[in-house]
């Protein structure tokens, strides 16, 4: 429960109001989170925040931080050299062995795409472990794609397709929603390994889609966010259902939290 102290080994706007901080060689002791993990990340004077695994680079771990509340936007402000405290990694990470030796669909929505970015390098960097791969990001618009400069790399070696909700005239991709390209990447929904993850009501939907098309639910994996607090389970403020999403979470089959996901909020 005890912060490590770090400081900001770098700092990066990839996106208006978002920010890459890698922080600075302190994963020796706290360890090094698996992709899908997250870390509790500390504004001193402002408050914690759970941030998902963005990467790695070498003993630092790279975050990616969207400004949305005091806490995050006060780390959003820290500059190289400045100090923040960091506890974890907490939860569980995404199960990349259930994709062994099978097919793989990806779909990212928003800043959902941050803990899949380690998951789509480790299979690029693994490619022949896999079938075939789809994958499928969306965004609000093309200033709000996340890590655009990797992907002619990541669309050398899968099935890439991106869309965005709104563009300028001189946008010359897709405009749709995720859920609309499930059928544009090949991918045997029967044997595929499924990773979801971006806003709540887009998973829904995603999910629903795979499963429509013949996946079934222990076979789609998504990362749920809830307003967690301690990070170990004790104060429930990330409970879905029986699920305590901090300690079970944030990766969890679907079929664990289907049924918890159909209950109708007031």
């Amino acid at each position: 429960m005890v912060p490590v102290a770090c400081r900001v080994a770098a700092r990066e706007e990839i996106a208006p109001g978002t920010v890459s901080l890698t922080v600075g060689d302190c994963a020796r002791s706290v360890g090094v989170p698996a992709p899908g993990q997250f870390n509790m990340l500390w504004a001193p004077g402002v408050g914690e925040v759970p941030i998902s695994l963005a990467g790695r680079d070498g003993d630092d771990v790279v975050h990616v931080i969207k400004a949305v509340g005091a806490v995050t936007r006060a780390l959003c402000a820290l500059q190289p050299g400045d100090a923040l405290g960091l506890r974890g990694p907490f939860g569980t990470g995404w199960d990349l062995t259930a994709a062994d030796g099978h097919d793989v669909l990806i779909i990212a929505g928003g800043l959902g795409l941050v803990p899949l970015r380690p998951l789509i390098g480790e299979i690029v960097a693994h490619r022949a472990r896999f079938g075939s791969v789809g994958l499928i990001i969306g965004a609000r618009s093309p200033s709000d794609l996340l890590f655009a400069e990797e992907f002619a790399v990541w669309g050398a070696a899968v099935d890439l397709e991106v869309t965005v909700d709104h563009a300028p005239t001189d946008w010359t991709g897709r405009v749709g929603v995720v859920t609309q390209l499930v059928d544009a990447v090949s991918v045997d929904h029967d044997d595929a390994a499924t990773f979801i993850c971006g806003p709540e009501v887009m998973m829904r939907f995603a999910a629903r889609e795979v499963l429509e098309r013949g996946t079934p639910a222990d076979r789609i994996q998504v990362s749920m966010e809830r307003n967690m607090h301690c990070g170990i389970g004790h104060c429930g403020r990330c409970q879905l259902g029986p699920v305590f999403l901090c300690r079970e979470g944030p990766v969890v089959p679907w079929a664990r939290i289907d049924a918890s996901m159909k209950v109708r909020g007031r």
